[in-house]
């Protein structure tokens, strides 16, 4: 369990998949939580606010809806023992063409603006979400940290530029910073437009799904509670800053496996109308994670079988409404 030692914590896109999970976290553990969340329209309003439910329920979560790209955040972060940057502009194939200003803005202006006020205003241990697709296409499988980073969307290239970001921070103005590389994130509270998200609702509704290229590429799935335990170690951990830490799950699957998992277990195989691979879709991930075991202690613990009945489970819930 994270000791809880800082006066206030600080939480960016906290309305988000991965930013409302480690909000509850953090309260579930006695901190004062500070929420930023811009909603972009990435996807509704509506489906951002309920992921909040739980952490409304706490006294000592405060929710500030603010642009991270905008203004002065000294308020935000003075007094803050800990950020958590979560906020960001997500999606690989959606990084493309004229949504291109919004990855730039929300990626990497306001990382460099937050990194600015915490720098000016605050020692906080800063955990930064990075994302696989830095790598691009690896050249080597498992991947560790310290192969070359080739993004192959803009999306990857602004993710790393917003770790450059962090470093630079690190060695010239002593910002504790540490940024983690998330490999294909699942579990409740997905957006929608992610792909376990769109299989599970499309197998519920009885419709077609849509994928991508020939199904056969693979992914390192890594459930969300696991990204949770790596961000709470990685605020705690001991000489760390200025690292870079690859955060995967450990279960290998291609698309086709998922659709037949998902299918199997709500007794309905999904009809499946195959497209042309987008820009952007590499084939295969898969993170090394023995610097995360040795510094950090991770040490994910949920398989894809117990991590797909978990997000199918939380999709049953959610969508039983218009399910009738």
């Amino acid at each position: 369990m994270l000791e809880c030692r800082w006066m206030r914590t600080l939480v960016t896109g906290c309305a988000g998949f991965i930013g409302s999970h480690v909000t509850e976290a953090l309260l579930g553990a006695g901190h004062e939580v500070v929420g930023v969340d811009c909603f972009n329209d990435n996807y509704a309003r509506r489906e951002k606010l309920a992921n909040l439910e739980q952490a409304r329920d706490f006294t000592a979560f405060e929710f500030v809806p603010v642009d991270l790209a905008r203004g002065d955040l000294a308020d935000l972060v003075e007094g803050c023992g800990l950020v958590v940057h979560l906020a960001a502009e997500p999606g690989v194939r959606q990084s493309w063409g004229d949504r291109f200003d919004a990855y730039m803005r929300n990626n990497v202006m306001a990382t460099h603006q937050l990194l600015r006020a915490v720098a000016s205003h605050c020692t906080a241990r800063l955990v930064y979400a990075s994302s696989s697709s830095v790598y691009g296409q690896a050249a080597t499988f498992p991947t560790r940290e310290d192969a070359l980073p080739r993004p192959l969307s803009p999306y990857g290239v602004t993710k790393l530029d917003a770790e450059h970001l962090c470093s630079l921070f690190h060695a010239h103005h002593g910002v504790r910073a540490v940024s983690l590389r998330l490999f294909s994130v699942y579990g409740p509270r997905q957006r929608p437009d992610m792909a376990f998200t769109r299989f599970i609702r499309a197998a519920l509704a009885g419709t077609p799904v849509r994928v991508f290229g020939d199904g056969g590429q693979s992914r390192d799935f890594t459930f969300v509670g696991d990204v949770v335990d790596a961000v709470l170690s990685a605020a705690a951990a001991e000489r760390v800053e200025g690292r870079v830490f690859n955060i995967g799950g450990g279960s290998q699957a291609s698309v086709n496996e998922a659709l037949a998992r998902i299918g199997a277990m709500l007794g309905r195989p999904l009809e499946v109308e195959h497209t042309a691979p987008e820009a952007g879709d590499v084939r295969r991930t898969g993170a090394d994670t023995a610097c995360a075991r040795t510094h950090l202690g991770f040490a994910p613990t949920t398989d894809l079988g117990e991590g797909l009945a978990a997000q199918i489970e939380w999709a049953l819930r959610e969508d039983a409404p218009a399910l009738g």
